[in-house]
């Protein structure tokens, strides 16, 4: 896309006010909370699919959209909230994207059929979507520095962990309230931490942005780049989000013909727009970094691996091994306990070692993979042996993990002006949600084809967590070309996250 027009691009930490906010650890602590809340939707889901498929006599497609309808709806609402966020309603964002995923949560708890809960469930994926870019825009806005690496560092082992405690949270609640209604209160128990959190939020998140020339700028919403972009998301999403890989329709793949064209129309309309306003929700100022798109790229990869981890071994462990869902959970806490370590350490790591500090990371996810799959293979659905072995394995993956998500969210925003936060986190966390969206849809085609086709459930897990392998590697792969780019141009001193600056040199 074309730059012409594009406002001149400004210092990542121009606008930041002289004196930090006072309250800026009150309201990380809200933005954390939130964070976890809503990542942990994501899987927490994982460990009821079978509760949820005899109480409401789901289908796979049903189960599906149950699973993915949050996820299409969390990256179409990303970009237009981050965009409205900038504009100075984050604040207000905020508090609505509260109110609304408690609400939708209830009514995901209270659901009558399976139509009820897919829908309660795109509307919980929709208010997540406002939340989560006013938490990257809050966190951008308010800390710099050095600061700003240890707050990443707490934001990335909150995703990394809320993601990993979602099944064994889940089979906790499942235990304790019943297999029949425990799906119920997987949803409902967002509504108490909700109204714990909504009287912090209120007091506590800023009502102002503190940068006086945001607010100056006229405040322009390319409705129309916008409603493009959502269409290109859903359009992207929707044949790998409505795969189970048993008895799909062929013909939903060409849905990605059509994304292409939206995509080709958003280009246009969107270098249009920015040569007449300067306004193009699609910042070229974010989009001109080539160390943001590797750095989205990466997370895009990295995250279609990374999520489908989970579902597909809480699948195996449920359906083929017969663990309970609270021992299938309990099987994913050695990764919640390395990757929340690995993510609180990678917070101060990142300053001294920058993108090396990520390689490394993904070297020890691809390590613990492979050896997940070599214990599968070997063990396959011995319950007295699989449950560990896997454990010990995903305990590698889990500390690998924690080096990536948090550093590399911290690198990508690095040089991206304050108000341009919002935004620009709510592109990166588009790709991270299309990847999770292609990468669960991928690993569970091959899983479910596995099973259809007759082989074992060892067999089709191994076959599904090849998949994740081949796309943690190419998240390897983006990294390396970014180190030696970093390397080949470094940022100058003064932007180096030293607690003085915002970006590393590699």
């Amino acid at each position: 896309m074309s730059t012409t027009g594009s406002p001149r691009s400004e210092p990542a930490d121009a606008g930041v006010a002289q004196a930090p906010d006072p309250h800026r650890w009150r309201v990380l602590a809200v933005c954390l909370t939130v964070g976890f809340v809503t990542m942990l939707d994501v899987s927490i889901v994982n460990v009821a699919m079978p509760s949820i498929e005899r109480s409401l006599d789901a289908g796979p497609a049903q189960l599906q959209l149950i699973v993915a309808g949050y996820t299409l709806a969390f990256g179409l609402v990303l970009v237009p909230a981050g965009r409205l966020g900038d504009a100075g309603g984050r604040r207000r964002l905020f508090v609505a994207g509260l109110v609304g995923f408690a609400v939708t949560s209830l009514g995901a708890g209270l659901a009558p059929s399976d139509e009820w809960l897919a829908l309660a469930r795109v509307l919980q994926g929709a208010s997540a979507g406002l939340l989560n870019p006013q938490v990257v825009g809050l966190i951008q806005q308010l800390f710099a520095g050095a600061e700003r690496g240890r707050a990443f560092g707490l934001f990335g082992a909150t995703i990394g962990v809320s993601t990993a405690l979602g099944p064994l949270l889940g089979g906790l609640i499942i235990s304790a309230a019943g297999p029949e209604n425990g799906w119920r209160w997987v949803f409902g128990i967002n509504v108490p931490i909700i109204a714990v959190l909504l009287p912090f939020a209120w007091r506590y998140v800023p009502r102002a942005h503190p940068d006086p020339s945001a607010r100056q700028r006229p405040r322009r919403i390319d409705t129309v780049g916008l409603a493009l972009l959502a269409l290109a998301t859903a359009t992207v999403m929707l044949p790998f989000v409505t795969t189970t890989g048993v008895d799909d329709d062929p013909q939903r793949w060409w849905w990605l013909a059509v994304a292409a064209l939206v995509l080709v129309l958003v280009a246009l309309w969107e270098r249009g727009y920015q040569r007449r306003t300067g306004a193009a929700v699609l910042d070229p100022v974010v989009l001109g970094s080539p160390a943001f798109r590797r750095g989205a790229l990466l997370a895009m990869a990295y995250f279609a691996g990374f999520t489908a981890i989970f579902l597909v071994v809480t699948l195996f462990l449920q359906n083929d091994v017969g663990y309970t869902p609270l021992q299938a959970g309990l099987v994913g806490m050695p990764f919640a306990l390395a990757s929340g370590l690995s993510s609180w350490l990678s917070g101060r790591w990142v300053a001294r070692y920058g993108r090396r500090l990520v390689v490394v990371g993904l070297v020890l996810v691809l390590a613990g993979l492979v050896a997940t799959d070599l214990v599968v293979r070997a063990v396959g659905d011995d319950p007295a042996t699989i449950g560990w072995s896997v454990a010990l394995a995903q305990l590698v993956t889990g500390a690998g993990s924690g080096l990536v998500i948090a550093p590399n969210q911290t690198l990508t925003l690095a040089r991206v002006p304050v108000a341009r936060a919002g935004v620009a986190g709510s592109m990166l966390q588009v790709g991270q949600r299309v990847g999770a969206a292609i990468g669960i849809s991928a690993a569970l085609s091959v899983y479910y084809a596995g099973k259809a086709a007759g082989a074992g459930g060892a067999a089709s897990t191994s076959s599904a967590l090849l998949v994740t392998i081949a796309l943690v590697g190419v998240a390897l792969v983006v990294a390396l070309v970014d180190l030696r780019a970093r390397r080949a141009r470094p940022e100058p001193e003064h932007a180096r996250i030293d607690g003085r600056g915002a970006a590393p040199s590699a």
